[in-house]
């Protein structure tokens, strides 16, 4: 049977899953919102995966903010998300200096040059994916139209990005005012630059070759133009690697070990079991029947955190933190 790398990438909004082959190559790559049904939507890809490349046996390891308790679930190693990229990026991109990151709810910069220190946002998402989305929203588009938008602006406006209230407060007068959307779509894409540059960089300079990582900077080149813009970056500085929304899945499949090596039929078992133990736990039962009426869009928009249930004991592993609910459960 065939055995290959592969590399998991739990998020806070997807779920990623890259296959390499012998040569570091991917044979199969995905990256994927989960819409809070993190198990199911990896539990698709590996069927995906396995369509792809046939029946193997997978040397697997698995990274991301939704990914210690799975790994546990499924009995494969875990390594941390930024040993996952500067992993990825020796591989791939030895060059770079910094690599900023942004994801569904997070933001990160890394600096490699004199040691490695990782920056990132504390609870708030302000200026990450989700804040991006919830901008959209609010032109009445996604995310993707925002980039199209973009690409025709004329004006930058000032625009909060540290939180989506504020960011609405400075948008609707623009909107009353005529401010077309091309120059919002822009003037909210220079809104998240800086608040990732003022809010995590906190004056350290971002010097040398610098890597654009994370979904948002993959599929949001006109987002990716004004961080180039800002740092004053040229073409020799700019790291623009391919498929880097898929880099820290890609580093934590270089991080496996033989020790993790499995069937990808078992691992596509394990994960169905694991779901299975999940919905057996009366806790749980309990989170989805406290929550199951609350808005959960009013919720997201105002910032506001689902309710907290204590869960009781139960035998075997929890399941990681965000399943089948939008905000994470806590384990007391």
């Amino acid at each position: 049977m065939k055995k290959y790398r592969a590399g998991i990438d739990i998020g806070s909004t997807t779920v990623k899953l890259v296959v390499l082959d012998d040569a570091d190559e991917i044979l199969y790559g995905e990256y994927r919102r989960h819409q809070a049904h993190t198990q199911e939507t990896l539990s698709t890809l590996l069927e995906e995966a396995k369509k792809s490349v046939g029946e193997c046996e997978l040397q697997v390891c698995i990274t991301g903010s939704g990914a210690i308790n799975l790994g546990k679930a499924l009995d494969i190693s875990f390594v941390q998300e930024v040993v996952a990229v500067a992993t990825a990026l020796k591989k791939c991109a030895p060059q770079t200096d910094v690599a900023i990151e942004l994801g569904g709810e997070d933001a990160k910069i890394i600096y490699f040059t004199g040691g490695l220190e990782e920056r990132m946002n504390g609870v708030c998402a302000g200026g990450t994916g989700s804040f991006i989305d919830q901008m959209a929203s609010l032109l009445q588009t996604d995310a993707a139209g925002l980039n199209r938008e973009a690409e025709q602006y004329k004006q930058i406006y000032p625009i909060a990005a540290r939180c989506g209230v504020f960011a609405k407060t400075d948008i609707q007068p623009l909107i009353n005012e005529g401010a077309t959307k091309a120059d919002l779509a822009a003037s909210i894409f220079q809104a998240v630059v800086n608040q990732t540059i003022s809010g995590l960089a906190c004056g350290k300079p971002i010097r040398g070759c610098v890597a654009f990582l994370g979904g948002p900077l993959h599929f949001l080149p006109e987002l990716k133009k004004a961080f180039v813009r800002t740092l004053g970056l040229t073409a020799e500085t700019t790291v623009d690697p391919d498929h880097s929304h898929l880099f820290a899945a890609m580093g934590a499949a270089m991080e496996s070990t033989e020790k993790d090596t499995v069937p990808i039929d078992t691992l596509i078992e394990r994960l169905k079991n694991a779901s299975r133990s999940l919905l057996k736990c009366p806790g749980f039962r309990l989170y989805l029947k406290v929550t199951q009426n609350m808005s959960s869009s009013a919720a997201d928009t105002l910032g506001l955190p689902l309710p907290v249930v204590s869960f009781p004991p139960i035998e075997g592993t929890a399941i990681w933190e965000s399943t089948l609910v939008l905000r994470q459960p806590r384990w007391r």
